[in-house]
């Protein structure tokens, strides 16, 4: 039995004055998921969980939570109203209170709220500092200590925008790790804003690729990499790149890397021009195989190597190759695909640059 929606966006549109950042959005979030809202910096998404939090007004379309309309056109329940917690980019802690204070502060009048607190702070592995300050802590404890204190009043649904862009990179790796746990832990929802997918894939059960203002897909991580709806999505989620190609037969495309047959027909007349879509995961090695492709350039990563090869028609392509396999910059390789399905786009018109994806 699948979860229950605890949150629906039908058809929101909101912005500032006459101009509309988010458009005709609509999205569903599972109760005890965790869902995304990625993209490039102006394409909406912080615009959206504003919206959600209460503090943007709605243009047209409505919010529902847990079976409530919390916004339309002419009404917004106030956000303290919402049973919505939030947690900032920059944490907003008061300086002048301690740990267990500021965890502690939504939940003040409370009588069970040094209970509460003391409870949250071991989740987050902070009980050994609940006397201390913010300014005492590094910027990871701090984080945590935002997390606390959105989640003692044990909110509905919890926002996040952009809460790990302050920290370095194998901080924010671990963080967002270690976030996802105790939402998980506690069954608490929440959406994410971030313009980094490796962080929104780390984190979330659903991801929503935004592109100026508009929705491009609302999907698994998964599906978002593998399936993606749109050329924006193939090429903003992961690495790779389209190729030209003829389709032949209804699951048949001809390209420069010979005929690739795809698990499913396309929807195109045969004959019709169209781009493929290859990951480097696509491109093994096949040191026998008759294709072959000049090495242009090589990325170390230890377990593996990634290597930006140039094709006999000119086209480029990336592959992993385990790292035992080291060729050098100018040396040609055996290639071969190895996609068990095919992603395929109406080819785009002709420009001479070869689509990046």
């Amino acid at each position: 039995m699948s979860a229950a929606t605890l949150l629906t966006l039908r058809s929101l549109s909101c912005g500032y004055g006459n101009q509309r950042i988010v458009q005709e959005l609509g999205l569903h979030l599972r109760a005890g998921d965790i869902g995304c809202l990625l993209g490039p910096s102006g394409c909406g998404k912080t615009t959206t969980l504003r919206a959600i939090a209460g503090f943007e007004p709605l243009l047209s379309g409505e919010i529902e939570l847990a079976g409530e309309v919390i916004s339309r056109p002419g009404f917004t329940l106030a956000p303290e109203r919402r049973r919505i917690g939030m947690v900032f980019q920059d944490y907003a802690l008061f300086p002048h209170l301690t740990v267990e204070e500021n965890v502690a502060f939504g939940i003040r009048k409370l009588p069970e709220k040094g209970r509460i607190a003391a409870e949250l702070l071991a989740l987050v592995k902070l009980e050994r500092l609940a006397q201390r300050y913010p300014h005492e802590l590094s910027g990871g404890q701090q984080q945590r200590v935002a997390l606390a204190r959105a989640l003692a009043p044990s909110p509905q649904l919890l926002l996040l925008d952009e809460p790990f862009s302050n920290l370095d990179v194998e901080l924010r790796r671990a963080l967002s790790q270690e976030v996802r746990d105790i939402l998980k832990a506690r069954g608490t929802s929440a959406i994410l804003v971030t313009h980094d997918q490796e962080e929104a894939f780390a984190v979330s059960d659903q991801v929503g690729v935004f592109n100026q203002g508009y929705l491009q897909q609302w999907d698994t991580p998964f599906n978002l990499y593998h399936e993606p709806a749109t050329p924006f999505v193939a090429s903003f989620v992961g690495q790779g790149y389209f190729i030209r190609g003829t389709l032949r037969a209804p699951d048949t495309v001809e390209t420069g890397l010979g005929q690739l047959t795809g698990n499913r027909a396309y929807p195109f007349a045969p004959g019709s021009h169209v781009d493929v879509l290859l990951r480097p995961d696509d491109i093994v090695p096949a040191p026998d195989s008759a294709l072959r492709a000049l090495v242009t350039h090589k990325t170390f990563f230890g377990a593996s190597t990634l290597y930006r090869l140039t094709l006999p028609t000119g086209e480029h392509l990336e592959s992993l190759f385990p790292s035992h396999a080291d060729h050098s910059v100018g040396s040609h390789v055996g290639i071969r695909v190895a996609a068990d399905h095919l992603v395929v786009f109406p080819a785009e018109p002709a420009t001479g640059v070869q689509r990046s994806a």
